[in-house]
């Protein structure tokens, strides 16, 4: 191990643990995705290597290159491969941080696309999946009956039993199907035929599987229809979507992935810290409970991408010898094209002149690396999981983070922490952070203290400044001085409530005063809090361009005090 950054390529971030937009981004200068596609599958020996590769190497491919040109690569994957790429690939979140929903269309384009390769390879390879899942992904699709069961029919006395007929009706749009003795009515028109085919073949080439699902469906089917007369998933389906997602949590646990309702939980617990207190505030049990499920599971379940080898997923048999040039052709397409991540840069070895704001937390772990690795690697699991709480329970900009910036921001968050470190919370005749300091202590206290330092010192203040500069702005355009009114309640309100960021549309009001001005305060005022680069600059350097871009964390208290001085010069730049 020659640097610190070397070492550091174990702190990655799982990419799947933001939102879709969020995702690793495509070099400029890579190959389009249909291109990238079309050497993957010229590669030798493909038929060999596919079902080896990991589910989440798949489905990086499928994200960069489009599912619907996939259909090829999807045909040589295992049920097992296919299944955990579901769990990557059925879920999404309406907002970066909120939980993911299983989405319907989603698997209806799943469905479409595995029928490229023939209906019964279809049907082979569902069978193979865990049945609650494509009963879940159908009930989304279709209401299932038995048919005897919603026939009408005429009793001894004459009368007309309709059993359901009102329900059915409110749904018969004139899709529908019948096989094996279930009726099956289009909820959606969408992927209606794929679905239709695929049962068919189900139905012929595996009877008990078809019959499981389909009874499966008739119950979830039935559900509600004493309350409305409509079908709404209601209790039933509930707990099916609730099972689902449980299982898919657990697995996802144990392969390094947070939750977003967690990391949400454990942000706010950080923005609640109580920095006064006597002591420092014990592990957090969040972040203990996902430590815990990690050592439970082998390592050989968590390899990232990040050599040929960790391409490969685990399995009992060895990959044949001929398939070890095409995954090493593989990996440099995947590489090149930006699928998986560079290798991170070293932070000690030439490139210190890039982050020159890092010292605290760079001295401590290269005092780490050097004197108790054990140690070392410890943190480096800690700044993995703060990345992938980053990612999967916070938004920048109002957009997911990428792994990348996840990654940068729980080190300049430790940073700010290392910086803050309560003095009460020193050892016994400690004056300073001793440099051995994270040899004996967690980054996950360390960041706690950066966030709430972020949370109150950035956010939070920017936020009440500007409420106070509303407070007295006075404009000759009515239609303006409305909006600045409207932007001042709502950010109070947000503001008392500790989330000023969710006030940020109205801040666009400012950019008819100032794009400037503007552009700093989206930053500012974030849910993760970072330095525009107008920020600090002199009036007569500002640019007019305010690109998005133009950002850093904030990882010192150098730059909270030109988060500050910025702040008192708001009223002379808004022309108060």
């Amino acid at each position: 191990m020659n640097s610190l950054g070397n070492a550091l390529q174990s702190q990655t971030a799982h990419p799947d643990n933001a939102n879709r937009s969020g995702d690793l981004p495509v070099r400029r200068d890579a190959p389009d995705g249909r291109n990238l596609l079309a050497r993957i599958l010229d590669t030798p020996h493909l038929a060999q290597v596919v079902p080896q590769l990991q589910p989440e190497v798949l489905h990086r491919v499928i994200q960069h290159c489009g599912l619907e040109d996939c259909g090829e690569l999807v045909a040589l994957t295992t049920p097992e491969q296919l299944a955990r790429v579901f769990d990557h690939d059925l879920w999404r979140a309406n907002q970066p941080g909120q939980d993911e929903q299983f989405d319907a269309e989603r698997f209806g384009v799943w469905i479409e696309v595995l029928l490229e390769n023939g209906a019964e390879v279809t049907a082979q390879k569902l069978a193979a999946m865990d049945a609650e899942l494509v009963i879940s992904g159908l009930a989304q699709h279709a209401l299932v009956y038995d048919r005897a069961a919603v026939t009408p029919y005429e009793t001894l006395e004459g009368e007309l039993i309709t059993f359901y007929a009102d329900a059915i009706s409110a749904f018969d749009n004139g899709l529908s199907f019948e096989a094996g003795g279930y009726l099956l009515l289009a909820k959606r028109a969408d992927s209606w035929e794929a679905i239709v085919e695929v049962l068919m073949a189900l139905g012929e080439t595996h009877p008990g599987y078809f019959n499981q699902v389909l009874h499966g469906c008739i119950r979830l089917s039935n559900t509600g229809f004493e309350d409305d007369g409509l079908d709404d998933l209601l209790a039933a389906g509930e707990q099916v979507m609730f099972d689902l997602a449980g299982g898919r949590e657990g697995r996802r646990e144990k392969q390094g992935y947070v939750t977003p309702g967690q990391a949400r939980a454990f942000l706010q617990m950080a923005r609640e810290l109580r920095l006064d207190a006597a002591a420092k505030p014990t592990a957090n049990p969040l972040a203990r409970a996902y430590f815990r499920a990690i050592n439970e599971t082998p390592t050989t379940d968590t390899n990232s991408a990040s050599s040929p080898a960790g391409l490969l997923a685990k399995r009992s048999e060895p990959a044949p010898e001929q398939s070890a040039e095409s995954v090493a052709a593989i990996y440099e397409l995947l590489l090149d094209a930006g699928v998986i991540p560079q290798p991170l840069r070293a932070l000690l070895a030439g490139a210190v002149e890039h982050l020159p704001r890092l010292n605290e937390i760079k001295a401590r772990l290269e005092f780490a690396l050097n004197q108790n690795y054990s140690a070392y690697l410890a943190r480096q699991e800690e700044l993995a999981y703060l990345a992938n709480v980053l990612m999967a329970g916070c938004s920048i900009q109002a957009r997911p983070f990428t792994a990348q910036e996840a990654s940068d921001a729980a080190l300049a968050t430790c940073n700010l922490g290392l910086e803050n470190w309560p003095p009460h919370w020193l050892p016994a005749n400690s004056t300073a952070l001793p440099t051995s300091f994270l040899v004996a202590h967690d980054l996950i206290s360390v960041f706690q203290v950066g966030w709430k330092i972020l949370h109150d010192n950035v956010g939070m203040y920017a936020a009440n400044q500007l409420i106070e500069v509303l407070k007295r702005m006075r404009c000759d355009d009515r239609e303006i001085q409305r909006d600045l009114d409207v932007l001042r309640i709502k950010l109070a309100k947000h503001w008392q409530a500790g989330a000023p960021w969710h006030a940020r549309d109205a801040l666009e009001v400012l950019a008819i005063l100032d794009t400037s001005a503007w552009a700093a305060l989206l930053t500012l005022i974030d849910e993760c809090p970072t330095l525009h680069a107008v920020v600090g600059a002199s009036r007569d350097s500002r640019t007019l361009s305010v690109n998005a871009s133009d950002f850093e964390f904030i990882s010192e208290n150098s730059q909270i005090a030109s988060v500050r001085e910025f702040m008192r010069s708001l009223p002379e730049t808004l022309c108060l």
